[in-house]
């Protein structure tokens, strides 16, 4: 077979990594209006967050079958034209369930696509992993990023119908399942297929945990964030602007850290350094949000940003081929997803039980601190391994 461009195999995977968010992001401006809208309480419009990230951990293990079935770029060609239908569907997302069924079927293209992207970066860019991940982070940030920024915008454009806001995001899916449908498939050999998901691997489940919480707090805030700074005395702009700032930064660091670990071999630190400085910064939103709201916006986006970027490399050092390095991160989006889809409901729970955000958000707090200790251990145990 012709070698395919590599240019044009890193654009497939940007492109397929940038449809990865702005169908749960772009939620977060309009969560409020939509639940009055709606008439829905706070725990029931959240589940438009929880139950794509749900799909996205239960489905994940799925992902090397029907790769072994279809071929790893077809599966991830029909993930791209699964994202397109969920999207188009929210143009009568006016109707409750409507909007909660696009929510499982964005869900469930996702959970396939995660773990198939990283075997297709072990496969086509073995010998600089760290950069192209960098890229692959890169553009899920911008993704959610952009959801996050341009859906208000887009939705007073077109009439300013929040449901047409929503689905103008089905456009960029459908230019990604074009290229992708373009790209040559190859079905995966003998050798490539064997064993399952590693899950008598003590550090498979450390890395699964650190993902869970990492996905668990951002999901959280892209549901929460925006209100949690209302309700302490923001304005409605200024809170969407605070939020936007938080998903803008998780560009630079979803681009620097992962290249930074690979050329230093300091995952783990980054890790920790992540973990603390999320830390702080959701100490300071839960405690004193009006205090340098700014500051603690732009440390909490890179804080996570990053958190994100260095999980997705973990797998990609842990086993040696594409479907194995596919299993690795079905094991840890499937228990991380899975887990990670309680913090938006929970939070939204917690916040129509205890009347204010405050409590929730200290909840959140001690997650980033148990994330922090995490990066350590997998630090600590690397260096056993080693020695």
């Amino acid at each position: 077979m012709k070698p395919f461009p590599q240019g044009l195999l890193l654009l497939a995977l940007v492109l397929a990594a940038i449809n990865l968010r702005p169908g749960i992001t772009s939620l977060a401006p309009l969560i409020e209006r939509i639940a009055t809208e709606l008439a829905l309480s706070r725990s029931l419009i959240s589940l438009t967050t929880a139950l794509p990230v749900l799909c996205m951990g239960l489905l994940a293990p799925f992902a090397p079958r029907l790769a072994l079935r279809l071929g790893l770029e077809r599966t991830i060609a029909l993930c791209m034209a699964l994202i397109a239908l969920a999207l188009l569907l929210r143009v009568m997302a006016h109707v409750s369930v409507i909007l909660i069924g696009s929510a499982v079927l964005l869900g469930a293209a996702i959970a396939v696509a995660g773990p198939l992207l990283s075997g297709f970066i072990k496969r086509h860019f073995a010998g600089r992993m760290g950069s192209v991940v960098g890229w692959y982070s890169l553009s899920m940030a911008i993704g959610g990023a952009g959801g996050a920024v341009l859906t208000a915008p887009a939705t007073q454009l077109l009439g300013d119908d929040w449901s047409h806001g929503l689905a103008v995001w089905a456009l960029p899916a459908l230019v990604g399942l074009l290229l992708w449908l373009c790209l040559p498939n190859r079905i995966e050999t003998d050798g490539e297929t064997a064993g399952g998901l590693p899950w008598r691997q003590p550090r498979a489940w450390l890395i699964s945990a650190f993902f869970a919480l990492q996905a668990g707090l951002f999901y959280a805030l892209a549901t929460w964030a925006v209100a949690r700074y209302h309700e302490a005395g923001l304005s409605l702009i200024h809170s969407n602007s605070l939020f936007s700032v938080s998903m803008l930064m998780g560009l630079p660091s979803s681009f620097l850290l992962p290249w930074l670990a690979q050329r230093f071999q300091n995952r783990y630190a980054l890790l920790m350094g992540c973990g603390l400085l999320s830390s702080i910064s959701l100490m300071m939103i839960t405690f004193q949000p009006t205090v340098l709201p700014e500051l603690w916006a732009v440390t909490v986006g890179f804080g996570l940003g990053g958190s994100f970027a260095l999980s997705l490399v973990l797998p990609l050092y842990e086993a040696a081929s594409p479907m194995a390095v596919s299993r690795w991160t079905a094991m840890m989006l499937c228990m991380g997803y899975s887990l990670a889809c309680l913090t938006p409901v929970l939070t939204g729970l917690a916040r129509d039980l205890a009347g204010n955000y405050q409590l929730p958000f200290m909840v959140l707090t001690a997650l980033a601190l148990v994330m922090t200790l995490l990066a350590w251990v997998l630090g600590r145990g690397r260096v056993r391994a080693a020695a």
